[in-house]
């Protein structure tokens, strides 16, 4: 590593760091003047709004959204302000070629890569159940739902569970019913009043159930008043509201997403778009930070506003894209794999040609 590479991975990571910090400080100002009705009709205590909610969640969660943005206008940034002072061209014209002149962004880009990558597996999905804590109970109660309607679940490959109403406050459910079968033949029917999960025993409760078995033609039903059982669900479970897997670490998604491969619930999607984009996601380091140096390595009549002002639209379009993508895995049944994937391989299809079209 020698002189210039380490002037470019200083420049590189002390403006992404300002960069950062200019974007978090707007961010929170315009967030707390959003939500301050919020905060104050809900009765929020100020301590708990900017150490639990800003200062453990929110920006964390900013920082990690907006990684991509910042990373880009960053690169774009410096490399255009030495581009505009000539540095860019003695380099270059002294015999380095623009692959090795690439090294020390890629180097820095990897550092980010490994920061994003940190945050996405441990400390993000930690951060996010404190915020999403703090929002459910301070900003939106009613975003959590109070009741889940019509929930059917498979629990195991002979046993299926439907329940018509879940009060997720009370973890009492209703017009419960649980079938099992023998391969396609019904041999067992439980319908109950109410279920109850008993956190201390960690069993449900079933109230006022009757059971109905079936061998062959012959059928005996049995009433009861109340019935302790295991069975291979949680409250949990039945949590519907938006946030709830980005709450998630890593080992209750994967284990979230081994259970919905049996229960088929409807939420596959939602979990694996989620998974996928933890481990796909930083990688958009390496891809946006190609593209901001092949755009803005040549010098441009239009100084460093013209480079800063297109890697803005491009990070707004990156951005935009990821959305739409999501949306149409989520609502057009397109593979979430391929939905992370395409924003991603679209931009690096520009990097290149933007590359091989930099000067050299």
């Amino acid at each position: 590593m020698n002189i210039i590479d380490r002037y470019i991975i200083k420049k590189y990571l002390s403006t992404f760091v300002f960069t950062v910090g200019i974007f978090i400080v707007v961010i929170v100002v315009f967030d707390v003047s959003e939500k301050l009705d919020d905060f104050l009709k809900n009765k929020a205590p100020m301590s708990k709004v900017f150490l639990q909610y800003y200062a453990l969640g929110s920006i964390p969660f900013f920082l990690n959204m907006l990684t991509p943005l910042i990373n880009f206008i960053a690169v774009i940034f410096f490399t255009s302000k030495m581009a505009d002072q000539t540095e860019v061209v003695p380099i270059l014209s002294g015999g380095m070629s623009f692959n090795r002149f690439l090294r020390p962004y890629m180097i820095s880009a990897g550092l980010i890569f490994s920061f994003t990558l940190v945050l996405n597996l441990w400390v993000i999905p930690y951060t996010n159940k404190v915020k999403v804590q703090f929002e459910n109970v301070y900003v939106k109660p009613q975003k959590v739902s109070s009741s889940t309607l019509s929930t059917h679940m498979q629990i195991d490959s002979n046993t299926y569970v439907y329940v018509g109403n879940f009060e997720t406050r009370t973890n009492i459910g209703y017009d419960f019913s649980l079938e099992k079968f023998d391969g396609d033949k019904l041999v067992e029917k439980l319908m109950a009043q109410r279920i109850t999960w008993d956190s201390v025993a960690t069993k449900w409760k079933i109230e006022d159930y009757t059971v109905r078995k079936i061998d062959g033609f012959k059928e005996t039903m049995e009433n009861g008043t109340v019935r302790d059982t295991t069975l291979d669900m949680l409250p949990r479970d039945f949590e519907v509201y938006d946030n709830v897997f980005t709450a998630m670490d890593t080992k209750e998604l994967n284990e979230r997403i081994s259970k919905e491969e049996t229960r088929g619930t409807g939420m596959m999607t939602d979990l694996l778009l989620e998974k996928y984009k933890r481990y796909i996601g930083p990688f958009s380091a390496f891809i946006l930070t190609l593209m901001g140096v092949s755009l803005s390595s040549k010098k441009v009549r239009g100084g460093i506003g013209l480079s800063l002002g297109i890697g803005i639209a491009l990070s707004f379009t990156y951005l935009l894209l990821v959305q739409f993508s999501t949306m149409f895995s989520l609502k057009g049944g397109l593979d979430p794999l391929i939905a992370i994937l395409i924003p991603n391989v679209l931009f690096l299809v520009i990097a290149l040609w933007l590359k091989d079209k930099a000067p050299k």
